[in-house]
């Protein structure tokens, strides 16, 4: 049951709780493969996002006793992140006033070894032909080493590439592989990607961000609302479609 569904979650678009529970009921049955069992954390806005949200990993109080969770460590303790496995408990992250859903790149109860590397585009200016342009010459790259990938929107400013893999490398060799991915994709094209973080030092380059492959990184579900104006959503979509420029980051709402 979901509590005051009146509630408006997006004031720019009247967008209430309840619908925003209705869209992840009726997206369930293609967002639970992608979502079951990855440690979840909750982006929550009580009051909407009108108002300043917060970021929740540990669920120790306050949840149902039917709610599976994992226990992973933290520096000077535990966590206990909430795991989605039906639709049931995803509603339930909804009813806790939860836009989106960060996930781990592992699942539960293998939390240590993922089964997907994440490659998150960061780009510095809004220039979608730039942006394209990088996000292809990286399948691109990837297809020369004879690994697949799919892609998806953020619901943001860009694109997550995730090569799947078969759950038998740990966090530090798959971070270690992205890495090496990013640093020869970024000398092929130096004067549109970088390796920066700092902002200041990436002028209009788009960021190569390697960062979701480390241990408890999260990236957004697919399928997640983003807590923006218009509700966007992170959705798988085809490369055809990122070719052609018929999707951009925030295409889907």
């Amino acid at each position: 049951m979901i509590t005051h569904p009146e509630k408006v979650m997006f004031p720019e678009d009247g967008i209430t709780k309840g619908e925003l529970a209705a869209y992840y009921e009726s997206i369930a049955p293609v967002m639970l493969p992608h979502i079951r069992l990855r440690p979840v954390t909750m982006e929550r806005y009580p009051a909407g996002i009108g108002k300043k949200g917060f970021m929740q990993k540990d669920v120790s109080k306050g949840f149902p006793d039917w709610l599976e969770r994992v226990e992973v460590p933290k520096k000077d303790g535990t966590v206990h992140h909430p795991l989605v496995r039906d639709t049931r408990s995803l509603l339930w992250l909804a009813n806790q006033n939860c836009i989106t859903a960060h996930v781990w790149v592992s699942r539960a109860p293998k939390v240590y070894q993922p089964d997907i590397c994440v490659f998150d585009l960061d780009p510095s200016i809004d220039d979608p032909v730039m942006l394209r342009a990088a996000t292809l010459q990286l399948r691109d790259f990837l297809a020369e080493l004879g690994l697949p990938a799919w892609v998806k929107t953020s619901g943001s400013k860009a694109y997550h590439i995730a090569v799947p893999l078969d759950g038998k490398a740990g966090f530090g060799d798959v971070a270690r592989f992205a890495n090496r991915v990013a640093t020869v994709l970024v000398k092929r094209d130096p004067e549109n990607l970088t390796l920066e973080f700092s902002k200041a030092d990436r002028g209009r380059r788009i960021l190569v961000d390697t960062g979701r492959n480390s241990y408890s990184a999260t990236v957004a579900a697919a399928y997640t609302v983003r807590a923006k104006p218009g509700a966007p959503v992170s959705a798988p979509c085809t490369w055809e479609e990122i070719e052609t420029g018929e999707v951009g980051p925030q295409s889907f709402k």
